[in-house]
C-alpha cells in the first residue's frame, strides 16, 4: 500500500464484482474509505467484508441505479452513513452480443437503461454533492467500443459512446467548479463480462480465441491493469488530466 488515495472518501457503483470488486479493493488499499453501489447484494456484502477483514472502511449500499428512486435512496444514505466522498467510480453496465437486425426494443431499453441511464442518474445526483465537498475526481468505465465499431455489438458501441461523450461534457461543465471527469476504455477484460463476450462472439462465428485476439490487442487485459489506471484517473497523480479517454488496450485503439 502506498496511500495514493489516502484521506479520500470513494463512491463505485457496480463496485460488486469483476473489475469494479477488484477497483474496489485496489482502492481500499490505496487508503480510501469504499461506498458500493451494487445491484448485486450477495457480492456487494462480500467485497465490502473482504476491504474491512484487511482493515479498510467499507460500506454497501443495495441499488438498481437505472432507478433514479434507488440511486437516491443509496446516496442519501451514503450522505448519513458515510459522509462526505470526493471520487466517483460510475463503473455499473453489461452487454448484449447481437446482430443489429435481431435486436429487440427490449434489448435496446435494457442496455441504454443499465449502461446510459444509469450513468446519468448516478452524476447527476453526485456531482452536486462533491462541488460543494470542494471538488474531486469522476471516472467513467467507456469501452474502445466508445470510438470504434464492431459487428454484433452495436447497441453496446452506442451507450459506450453515449457515456464516453458524458465524461467529456462532464470535464467542460464542471471543471471551475473542482471536478476532473475522465474515462477509461478497455478492451476484453479477464473478468465474467469480458470471457462471456468472448464466448458470445465465437458463438456467432468470429475467431477471437483462436487468434483475433492475439493479433488486436496482443492477450486478453488482467483486471487489476485496468483498476490500477482507474486508480491513476481518481488520484492526485493525475491533477491536470481532465476530459480524457484513457485507453487500456495494449495499442488495439491506435491500430484501428
Amino acid at each position: 500500500m502506498t496511500g495514493r488515495l489516502a484521506g479520500k472518501t470513494a463512491v463505485i457503483s457496480g463496485g460488486a464484482a469483476g473489475m469494479g470488486r477488484v477497483t474496489s479493493l485496489l482502492f481500499a488499499n490505496e487508503g480510501a474509505r469504499v461506498a458500493i453501489i451494487d445491484i448485486q447484494q450477495d457480492a456487494g456484502r462480500e467485497t465490502a467484508g473482504m476491504i474491512r477483514d484487511a482493515g479498510g472502511e467499507a460500506w454497501f449500499f443495495q441499488a438498481d441505479v437505472a432507478r433514479s428512486e434507488d440511486v437516491d435512496r443509496a446516496f442519501d444514505a451514503i450522505k448519513t452513513e458515510v459522509g462526505p466522498y470526493d471520487v466517483l467510480f460510475n463503473h455499473a453496465g453489461t452487454i448484449i452480443v447481437k446482430p443489429l437486425h435481431e435486436s429487440t426494443e427490449d434489448d435496446y431499453d435494457r442496455l441504454m437503461d443499465i449502461n446510459v441511464r444509469s450513468a446519468f442518474l448516478v452524476c447527476r445526483r453526485a456531482l452536486p454533492e462533491m462541488v460543494a465537498n470542494g471538488g474531486g475526481s469522476v471516472v467513467i468505465t467507456a469501452s474502445i467500443a466508445s470510438e470504434l465499431g464492431y459487428a454484433l455489438e452495436s447497441l453496446y458501441c452506442m451507450t459506450k459512446g453515449a457515456v464516453l461523450q458524458l465524461s467529456r461534457a462532464i470535464a467542460v461543465e464542471y471543471r471551475e467548479q473542482g471536478i476532473r471527469c475522465n474515462a477509461v476504455c478497455p478492451g476484453f477484460v479477464k473478468t465474467a463480462h469480458g470471457l462471456r463476450e468472448i464466448a458470445e462472439l465465437d458463438a456467432q462465428g468470429q475467431h477471437w480465441e483462436d487468434g483475433d485476439l492475439a493479433a488486436t490487442q496482443g492477450r486478453i487485459c488482467e483486471p487489476e491493469e485496468v483498476a490500477n489506471a482507474v486508480l491513476f484517473l481518481a488520484s492526485d497523480e493525475s491533477s491536470f488530466v481532465n476530459g480524457t479517454a484513457l485507453y487500456v488496450d495494449n495499442g488495439w485503439y491506435t491500430r484501428g
